[in-house]
């Protein structure tokens, strides 16, 4: 396999304030650097913020979501629902498990396309679906949950997972030791901001631990959506 230099970006991940940047070549070609580049559909920012991804993925959700209600203006309640939950809802949640965002006017911005598209297809703000939120914390577990149980492709993240030191009389036996954070990059990351929320997840959401998958996803949604 070959890799274009012309469609290669380089970008530095540092906190340190850098006085002379290093340069890249591939093929004798020099790398452009940048500070934010769209890596398999995710924005990613040099200084690891998603703030560009969620304005991104705003942007390309309003425009799915006015196409949905020109279209299907006429149409039934059952067939606006599936059209949003088939072509909307996928765009807010392709690879949230990484971004899934913790400032509240970045959560409440993708709420507010939710919303529109429950009063189109209901006429009503109230449509009893799981909110995005929710849906984000569930994805994120189950994400955990096969890192806790070395799936091939998360394995490299399960091995950094740690037993705690003790556990508590409350604990679950399937506790993660938690992690000290300096930054909200590294506390609000994947993995750190998740094992909290694992840890606080009822013994009974991992009752026969391991189990399927699907099993796990089902006691994770009952236990997040019963708050």
């Amino acid at each position: 396999m070959k890799i274009n230099p012309d469609k290669s970006k380089a970008v530095g991940f540092t906190r340190a304030r850098v006085k002379e940047r290093l340069t890249y070549y591939l093929g004798g070609q020099l790398i452009p650097e940048v500070n934010s580049f769209k890596y398999l559909g995710i924005i990613i920012r040099s200084d690891l913020s998603w703030a560009d991804h969620v304005n991104y993925t705003l942007r390309k959700a309003w425009k799915a979501l006015h196409l949905i209600m020109r279209i299907l203006r006429q149409g039934n309640n059952n067939t606006k629902r599936l059209a949003y939950t088939s072509l909307v809802r996928p765009i807010l949640e392709y690879g949230a498990v990484c971004w899934d965002p913790y400032r509240d006017w970045q959560v409440s911005a993708l709420n507010r396309v939710q919303r529109r598209a429950a009063k189109f297809a209901n006429h009503s703000d109230e449509s009893g679906w799981e909110t995005l939120a929710q849906r984000r914390l569930v994805a994120r577990l189950c994400a955990l949950y096969k890192a806790y149980t070395r799936s091939p492709s998360w394995k490299a993240i399960g091995n950094s997972l740690l037993k705690p030191c003790y556990l508590s009389r409350g604990d679950h036996s399937w506790k993660v030791r938690s992690r000290k954070h300096r930054t909200d990059v590294g506390k609000y990351s994947f993995v750190n901001r998740t094992i909290k929320d694992w840890n606080s997840l009822p013994a009974g959401t991992l009752a026969s631990f391991p189990c399927k998958l699907n099993t796990f996803r089902k006691r994770v949604r009952d236990a997040v959506t019963s708050k």
